[in-house]
């Protein structure tokens, strides 16, 4: 259940089949990018940094180690690396006291990694992959003397640990409002009567496609509020999505598209790290078909210019920078850290050009009404479950995989993202099915 983010565009990753770097080696960089320095010092990290507000120890003293489940090819991982580099000069802690491991697989190397990094002076160890989780706990439990965080992790609040930590932002918010731009496109749409009969379920209803990677709580989350967020612009659509059992996949994802296409979906969403899936909606586009595009991570309008809405994307140095300056004043992180538009963390990057007229406006009103609590996301009388409204859905808190803990269904709305830093919301709602890629 990996997380992920940023504005940028990344057109570059769809130039070429992606070789991972691996351990210590720092990636090539590419154009238009500012990727991550591996453990190799720069000259800009040599110099003095003035202090930022709140920080009273000294960071130029400090180290931190960032375990990385890509490189800065891949969308998620870039804007990780991204969010660190900016905290880290926010902070003032040099750049060549950021040591970096890249493509750490999610198996006993994250160990190896982690321990590594509190080999050479880290006090403080970040993975960015559900799957590291365990292995930094472990980790953790080994050095007590360091801190450790497992982004997108759900058990450090049920460790007993108090030198381990999960963290993620409130994605959901934003796939909510790239929701509503896609909705907008979509009434457009009807509006203008330039869609086919193979655009429609046989209920009516306007057909738009998801490319999810696995069905992670954190993924089901994603893609239900991206369904919401359109129903409460156009309401008469259905969703089907497509896992494709991989973070990143460009083929996978781009297939799924595809087929998603052919089965008349008009706008694709995903959650999947590559640009697999804009790019075949751009094809589609520019083929006569009638399709559109919403990602995740990183701008698409580089691989899709005419064909991408926008994309839901993380903005990671709004954490990073407050669990720097907690290691730098030899303060505790959060156990769990879990924030939102109202932080700034979240966002939707910039409206392509074949956004409906309008969308702004709409959009800026739902982030208004996200951030002064009267929009909720999962607001319980906006959807049912087998046809029925829902009033209760216990989450799992002690990483049993059992939905029997804690009740997030209170005040009308499932309260995502409180109980724990990782998305929770799992339930399957009426209106959407899921596939498993061939």
């Amino acid at each position: 259940m990996k997380k992920k983010i940023i504005s940028m565009a990344l057109a570059a990753i769809t130039a070429f089949s992606l070789a991972a770097c691996s351990g210590d080696t720092a990636p090539t960089t590419p154009a238009g990018t500012d990727a991550g320095d591996g453990e190799q010092a720069t000259e800009a990290g040599t110099e003095a940094v003035t202090p930022a507000e709140g920080v009273t120890g000294d960071a130029s003293e400090v180290k931190i180690g960032v375990i990385l489940v890509g490189d800065e090819n891949e969308g998620y991982t870039y804007a990780h690396i991204d969010g660190v580099k900016k905290a880290a000069e926010a902070v003032g802690i040099p750049a060549d006291n950021i040591l970096w491991k890249y493509s750490i697989p999610e198996d006993e190397s994250c160990y190896d990694a982690a321990i590594d990094l509190v080999d050479q002076g880290c006090t403080a160890v970040f993975s960015n992959s559900y799957g590291h989780q365990s292995f930094m706990q472990k980790a953790a439990e080994e050095e007590p003397d360091v801190q450790f965080v497992s982004m997108t992790g759900d058990t450090a609040a049920m460790s007993g640990l108090d030198n381990f930590s999960n963290a993620f932002t409130n994605i959901y918010e934003a796939r909510y409002v790239s929701g509503i731009v896609a909705g907008m496109k979509i009434a457009e749409l009807v509006d203008a009567g330039e869609l086919s009969d193979a655009n429609f379920d046989a209920d009516g209803n306007v057909k738009i496609g998801y490319v999810g990677a696995y069905p992670y709580a954190e993924v089901v989350s994603g893609y239900t509020a991206f369904y919401l967020g359109v129903k409460s612009v156009y309401d008469k659509v259905s969703m089907e999505v497509i896992y494709t059992n991989s973070w990143f996949d460009i083929a996978a994802e781009g297939e799924a598209a595809n087929s998603l296409m052919a089965d008349g979906c008009v706008v694709i969403g995903q959650h999947a790290d590559s640009t697999g899936a804009p790019t075949a909606v751009q094809s589609a586009l520019d083929s006569g078909k009638v399709a559109y595009s919403v990602g995740y991570n990183v701008d698409m309008l580089g691989v899709a210019p005419t064909a991408a809405l926008t994309s839901a994307t993380n903005n990671w140095s709004v954490y990073y920078t407050e669990a720097f300056k907690d290691v730098v004043n030899g303060e505790k992180i959060p156990t769990d850290w879990a924030k939102g538009y109202t932080e700034d963390a979240v966002a939707i990057t910039t409206l392509g050009e074949s956004c409906a007229a309008g969308t702004q406006e709409k959009v800026d009103e739902a982030i208004a009404a996200i951030k002064d609590g009267s929009l909720h996301v999962f607001d319980t009388d906006t959807f049912t479950v087998d046809g029925a409204k829902v009033d209760s859905a216990l989450v799992d808190m002690d990483g049993d995989f059992e939905n029997d803990d804690e009740e997030a269904v209170s005040d009308g709305y499932f309260h995502e993202s409180e109980l724990r830093a990782a998305p929770s919301f799992y339930l399957r709602i009426d209106g959407i099915t899921e596939l498993t890629a061939e």
